[in-house]
This record gives structure tokens, C-alpha cells and sequence, in this order.
């Protein structure tokens, strides 16, 4: 796993290369450097605002009252609580999808389908930059997916 300060040196280089109002377009090379560096900035950010997010969290776990005098106030603490909670451990989940997606770059492989090698599309991958699949084939393992689970 990269550590935080060889995170930060790379999302600082991204940004460097890409620079601020740089949008990959469809009349470019396929995953040229610029767009993979653009990915690896958007990866990376994304990131960071997660860490920064469970931050948050963990700071106010530590702050906010462990019980509530009124019964209601505590149930309702709790619940708040379980749902952050959740949300964590899937922002858990994604960081290592993120982490996945930014191997794929250093790999060369990001932005192909893992399924039929097709590219993926670059709206696609603005709108989902962990995706691993083009829409047809995402499209095609939910369908079989939906009739494994009704047998």
C-alpha cells in the first residue's frame, strides 16, 4: 500500500501534468498520458476526500457524547451513528476499488473492459472512474447476476 506522502507526491504530479480546466476528449489517443494522469488525479482526490471524510468521523466519535440522558436522544444518536457507520465501511470498500483502479494505470490496463478488452469510454469513466466494465458488459453481468439469484 503507498503511503500517504507517496499518494500526495503523485496526486501533486497528476495535477502538474494535467493542469486545472484539462477534460479528456474523445478526438485524443485512447488513455494517452494526459488522460491517464487525469484519471490518477481524479482517483487520488477522491481518495483523500474519503480519508478526510473517516476523519471527520473518527474525530466525532471521539467528541460526541457516548450516551444521552433521554432515551429517545440516545436511540436516535445510535442510529445516526450505525448509519455513518455503514457509510464508512462502504467508503472502506471503495478505497480499495480506488486503489485497484490506480494499479490498473501504473499497469497500463485502466480504462479497458476486464470482460471483452473493449475501452471502456471516457464519459464512463468521468462518471464512474473505478468502473472495470464498458456498459454492455456491466449491463450483461447484472442481467445474469439477477437470474442467479432468482434460481
Amino acid at each position: 500500500m503507498a503511503s500517504v506522502a507517496d499518494e500526495k507526491s503523485k496526486l501533486a504530479e497528476a495535477r502538474a501534468a494535467v493542469g486545472d480546466d484539462y477534460v479528456p476528449d474523445d478526438s485524443e489517443e485512447y488513455m494517452n498520458e494526459k488522460q491517464q494522469d487525469y484519471f490518477r488525479m481524479l482517483l487520488l482526490d477522491w481518495k483523500k476526500s474519503i480519508h478526510d471524510a473517516a476523519g471527520q468521523t473518527l474525530q466525532s466519535l471521539q467528541d460526541g457524547p457516548i450516551r444521552e440522558p433521554d432515551l429517545n436522544d440516545r436511540a436516535s444518536s445510535e442510529t445516526d451513528w450505525g448509519i455513518e457507520l455503514r457509510t464508512r465501511d462502504r467508503q472502506r470498500k471503495l478505497i480499495l476499488k480506488i486503489d485497484a483502479a490506480l494499479r490498473r494505470i501504473e499497469q497500463g490496463e485502466y480504462g479497458w473492459c476486464e470482460v471483452t478488452g473493449d475501452p471502456i469510454g471516457l464519459k464512463r469513466l468521468i462518471a464512474r472512474p473505478v468502473a472495470t466494465m464498458t456498459v454492455e458488459a456491466q449491463e450483461a453481468h447484472e442481467r445474469r447476476e439477477k437470474i442467479s439469484r432468482d434460481d
